[in-house]
């Protein structure tokens, strides 16, 4: 298993299906009320520097139900943002604690915390990635309808971060993916570039979100404005309403599609209240699933297990 979890493109088709795997192994026998101590002793340390509630909590609540510590360091908290080099705090927090779990903005800050870090650095998010959130939405993908590479995968709005951690999960994991971006709104180019050539199937990318849906099997939406866009949101709305989510939309799908959407969501933007409340979205199954499968991110990232 790699030491760090950066971005998904690092990892090979069998240690993603792996913490697949075992994420759902470990949601059931929570359920059937097992204890789990595989991270007894252990810490981490949390250093987010964006907001949070579901990753932050997901996160804890997954450490501490497998027996480990937490440590939580908000922006305020840390020197982060007050001029010691990233080298530095990587090389102290790899002395304290038996893992990293970082949610900043760019992705050069977890690359360097993770050169220079012993201890696993996990990618809790960055404005290019969200690796974690993606193999938790995989994981409910496979529960609702089966193995992705059987289905048609949509991805419906702004080709931000989680864009880019799926069309990565696409290409490692081997499955079709299509993508309704309006112009200028596009995933990374060159990520996209890198992800078509090692994929065993189709990314495709289009403007029309009509065409994209149908007989999608998946739907993934988010916000249209991220956070460190607020100033662009007004401006956002009107370029991505044809993309919003409503029962119209929606009826295009195969029967019996599901709608993901990672949360928060701002209803009657990207979804109308109609469709998130409907029976054809999981979002709130898919939020459970973040600390199922942060339970099987932090036992094989930790614990080494191959």
């Amino acid at each position: 298993m790699k030491t760090h979890l950066l971005a998904l493109q690092d990892f090979t088709r069998l240690q993603l299906q792996t913490f697949l795997d075992r994420a759902q192994v470990l949601k059931q026998e929570a359920r059937e009320g097992k204890r789990h101590q595989q991270l007894a002793g252990r810490t981490i340390c949390m250093l987010f520097e964006k907001p949070s509630t579901r990753t932050r909590v997901s996160f804890e609540s997954a450490m501490y139900a497998m027996g480990g510590r937490v440590i939580f360091m908000s922006a305020k908290d840390t020197q982060l943002g007050r001029g010691e080099p990233l080298k530095d705090t990587a090389r102290v927090l790899a002395r304290y604690v038996d893992g990293i779990v970082v949610r900043t903005f760019g992705q050069e800050v977890v690359e360097e915390l993770a050169r220079y870090s012993d201890v696993p650095v996990i990618n809790a998010l960055t404005d290019l990635h969200h690796p974690c959130q993606v193999l938790s939405d995989i994981m409910t993908v496979i529960e609702k309808k089966g193995a992705p590479e059987d289905l048609k995968v949509v991805w419906l709005g702004d080709g931000n971060n989680m864009a880019n951690s799926w069309i990565q999960a696409a290409s490692v994991l081997g499955f079709p993916l299509t993508l309704a971006c309006p112009e200028g709104y596009d995933p990374d180019s060159e990520l996209l570039k890198i992800a078509r050539e090692n994929g065993s199937q189709p990314i495709t990318v289009l403007r029309d979100p009509v065409e994209a849906i149908a007989g999608a099997d998946v739907i993934n939406i988010d916000v249209w404005a991220s956070m460190g866009q607020e100033d662009e949101a007004s401006m956002r709305l009107d370029i991505f309403r044809p993309y919003q989510l409503d029962a119209d939309l929606l009826a295009r799908a195969a029967a019996g599609a599901v709608v993901l959407h990672c949360l928060p969501a701002h209803r009657e933007e990207e979804i109308t209240e109609e469709v998130l409340e409907g029976s054809q979205c999981v979002a709130f199954d898919q939020a459970e699933n973040k600390m199922h499968m942060h339970k099987a991110i932090l036992e094989y990232m930790i614990n080494g297990i191959n």
